[in-house]
């Protein structure tokens, strides 16, 4: 993982928490957010996994791991209850836990599988986000706070992965408008379109992918997560040089007049497509 710039403190004071934060982009805006002078809550199913988190931050006495899952409401307004009872405060929120689809096509899998892995991958993707939010808002309403949901290239654009994962991306664009409506004054709320990232991103349990992970792609293909702006800028695949963008839009001070806003930090593959992916159905 590269070195995170020298912290412009751009969170001091502030406290944010973090779903799915035990890896990927989720660890890394966490540990972004500690360097810009935040206090962070991580929540994941693994314990084991955000303790180890924790130790490695730097800042163990500014972090705190939670186990819970994101389907389970009860589960996170307790998350919410210790966030607050250890800090004080709540004011950034990170909806961020989710899983992949590994750009299964809705031609190679059967209806059973095309359900199964729809009503897991909403219910982490979608029902997740709002069910994290309802647990959280009061408090952000209290702290005049802020959410930055994670979305994706696929929010707006085909070929970032099957139609399941595509539905589940766009439903959560859909959420950002809303609850920004919604939530406004009080809260603001904005999202983060990343692109391919190399991370531990898994899928579906539900049709056999919860142990393949999105970084055994990467290391099989140059294809993928291809981003125009490696060769000639300062950008690569790695989740730390996506974390910008969520500290620009957590900051008060920075972006206290944006909501409902959506940053797409995809690499302009939005622009230039996926290279020899773009055939669509040609093959059919």
């Amino acid at each position: 993982m590269s070195t995170i710039a020298e912290a412009a403190g751009w969170l001091t004071g502030d406290v944010a928490l973090i779903t799915g934060g035990g890896s990927g982009i989720g660890r890394a805006v966490a540990e972004r957010f500690l360097a810009e002078g935040a206090k962070v809550a991580i929540i994941g199913r693994d314990q084991g996994k955000l303790d180890a988190v924790r130790e490695a931050s730097g800042k163990p006495e500014s972090m705190l791991a939670i186990a819970a899952d994101v389907r389970d409401s009860a589960a996170l307004h307790k998350a919410v209850r210790q966030t607050v009872e250890h800090f004080g405060k709540l004011d950034i929120l990170v909806p961020n836990a989710g899983i992949w689809d590994f750009n299964r096509s809705v031609t190679k899998l059967n209806g059973e599988q095309l359900a199964a892995s729809f009503d897991e991958l909403f219910s982490i993707n979608v029902k997740g986000y709002l069910l994290t939010v309802e647990a959280a808002w009061r408090e952000l309403v209290a702290s005049g706070g802020n959410i930055v949901m994670t979305l994706s290239n696929a929010s707006f654009y085909t070929a970032g992965g099957g139609p399941v994962y595509t539905a589940s991306k766009f439903a959560a664009r859909g959420l950002v408008n809303q609850f920004a409506y919604e939530l406004a004054p009080k809260v603001r709320v904005n999202g983060v379109a990343v692109g391919g990232m190399n991370t531990d991103l898994r899928g579906p349990e539900s049709i056999g992918l919860a142990e393949r992970s999105i970084g055994d792609s990467f290391a099989r293909s140059t294809i993928t997560g291809n981003n125009p702006l490696i060769p000639l800028h300062d950008a690569s695949v790695d989740p730390v040089d996506f974390t910008g963008s969520y500290v620009l839009l957590a900051s008060k001070r920075n972006s206290g007049n944006i909501t409902g806003q959506i940053i797409n930090a995809d690499g302009g593959i939005g622009i230039r497509g996926f290279g020899d992916k773009a055939a669509g159905g040609d093959s059919l």
